[in-house]
């Protein structure tokens, strides 16, 4: 099971830093983006997901490059990227909720940040040592 937590990681954190130089560089086709995605209230919304998207990539490949030393640290971070990825997807399916759009273009991809990481969260939480208070 972590095994290909691990590659759905790589190709997710990776996934992040395309799809923000995609944005930055403006290269996404208008009919494949999103409803309104000119308007400067919905670019604001997507690029205050910069920062989480960011956060869980750099510490997905950081913990991935952990887990290949054999570092104690990997698990951890791991974890962190997980939870960090699910809440991005969770961030963006409420929204889209809210606004009543259910687009599966942007659904999918957006249920796949949420759900992929949870049988890996559930695991390594269920396996943590404990720790001496």
């Amino acid at each position: 099971m972590l095994r290909a937590t691990k590659v759905l990681m790589l190709l997710t954190d990776i996934g992040f830093v395309v799809y923000f130089t995609v944005t930055g560089l403006a290269l996404i086709p208008p009919e494949w983006a999103f409803a309104d995605y000119t308007s400067p209230l919905m670019v604001a919304w997507n690029w205050s997901f910069l920062w989480i998207d960011l956060a869980a990539s750099l510490t997905g490949l950081a913990s991935l490059a952990l887990l290949r030393r054999g570092s104690p640290s990997g698990p951890g971070l791991m974890l962190v990227s997980l939870v960090l990825t699910m809440a991005s997807g969770l961030m963006a399916i409420a929204f889209w909720t809210l606004r009543g759009d259910f687009s599966l273009a942007w659904w999918l991809p957006n249920l796949f940040l949420l759900l992929f990481p949870v049988p890996a969260v559930v695991r390594l939480t269920l396996c943590r040592p404990a720790v001496a208070a």
